[in-house]
């Protein structure tokens, strides 16, 4: 199990207990809910049975003698929930808790919205019968206060979902940075380490080039010897452009491109056939691109063909196209393929599936093309068993 599937794994979990506390959260608002519900209803019928009494003292003359200070005291604490009173033509015959705001202050009109409002978003209705014909209706709907505690729970979801989204962007951000200022030192570090073994080594050839000045077959190996070198020069002078804004030139793609493939080839199995398309057969497509820079995401995106391909035998295309204000070029092998599930996962710092190597090649390949070239490299399309295809997109030379 790779570095990146244990985080993965952490990923799901916290996940899942994420998903477990807001399952609570909504259980728990909805028991206190349910429970507030049942005690408005109760209210709202206390409400019902306080205007019924009223009602009848208004009527019967005999219960004007009974005492009807509880009854007005239950009308009178009942500033939260919005109740309407109807009579029996269903016109509104009262009203209480309709608006937050003063109802002396509100205009005759809003008062009627604002009740058409009410009547239309009942949550309960109490019929109230007195002998001999007097039927009422009372509405009532939830107080303000049930209104907010249901939604507390999204409110509740959605500073959750925002703090952790900003915390992972953050702590992402001051990763990201630390990772590179690594990559940044590493890189300027190897670059130093190289300059001076190879300005050693050149110094040394070039002596042996002068002591078999009289040896033609040693002094073809020493010319050999001294392009290795060079190339160690280039190596280390790419290392030394990572953190630099490197310059852009516009060049030919087919021919940068040939002299990858010319390099490659010479140091691949033999039985690597490469399909590269030739420079004189298509008309020049430029691109601005950083030539060191540019060769060593192509190298990277060869060699890893390359070690894809079963027992060294396969054959890599390379298809150079144009798309828009891009050109592409993908980067074809017939190896091993990739999972889809490892297609964003390959250009990770670390990731390998050689037993050898830090894994830093796509990742550095990635930086290369998207940072300082403004391009886009992805893993086109991919087939266990069948092979893989990379895509290099990069912005055509103005």
């Amino acid at each position: 199990m790779d570095i990146y599937t244990r985080k993965s794994y952490w990923k799901w979990y916290l996940a899942a207990g994420g998903v477990l506390i807001i399952i609570i959260s909504l259980f728990y608002t909805r028991f206190l809910a349910d429970q507030l519900i049942e005690r408005e209803k109760q209210q709202a019928e206390q409400f019902a049975e306080a205007m019924r009494m009223l009602t009848k003292t208004r009527t019967d003359t005999l219960a004007n003698y009974e005492d009807l200070t509880l009854h007005l005291k239950i009308i009178e604490q009942n500033t939260t929930i919005p109740i309407v009173m109807l009579n029996e033509k269903g016109e509104i015959e009262a009203y209480r808790n309709i608006d937050e705001r003063n109802l002396d202050t509100m205009e005759i009109e809003e008062v009627r919205k604002a009740l058409d409002r009410m009547t239309k978003q009942d949550t309960g209705r109490i019929e109230i019968h007195l002998p001999p014909d007097i039927h009422k209706t009372l509405i009532y709907t939830h107080s303000r206060l049930l209104w907010w505690l249901e939604l507390y729970p999204v409110v509740q979801l959605l500073l959750i979902a925002a703090f952790i989204a900003l915390g992972y962007i953050g702590f992402s951000t001051a990763r990201r940075a630390e990772q590179n200022q690594v990559w940044l030192g590493m890189a300027k570090e190897t670059a130093h380490q190289l300059g001076t073994p190879i300005t050693a080594i050149l110094g040394w050839i070039e002596t042996l080039k002068a002591v078999n000045e009289e040896r033609p077959d040693n002094q073809e190996m020493l010319d050999e010897l001294r392009n290795d070198v060079t190339r160690l020069e280039l190596v280390a002078d790419r290392f030394s452009k990572i953190g630099a804004a490197p310059d852009l030139t516009p060049t030919n793609v087919f021919e940068q491109l040939e002299k990858n493939r010319d390099y490659m080839q010479r140091r691949a199995p033999r039985r690597v056939e490469f399909d590269f398309p030739t420079p004189s057969e298509h008309s020049p497509i430029m691109v601005g691109i950083n030539a060191p820079l540019f060769d060593w995401v192509v190298e990277n995106l060869l060699r890893n063909a390359i070690d894809a391909l079963e027992g060294g035998v396969g054959k890599i295309t390379a298809h150079v196209y144009e798309e828009g204000k891009y050109v592409c070029l993908d980067i074809t092998d017939n190896g091993k393929g990739i999972p889809p599930s490892k297609f964003g996962t390959v250009f990770k710092p670390g990731y390998s599936t050689k037993t050898r190597g830090w894994g830093l090649g796509l990742s550095l390949s990635k930086r290369i093309v998207e940072e300082y070239h403004r391009g886009k490299i992805f893993v086109k399309q991919s087939e266990i068993g069948k092979g893989t295809t990379f895509t290099v997109k990069l912005p055509k030379a103005k």
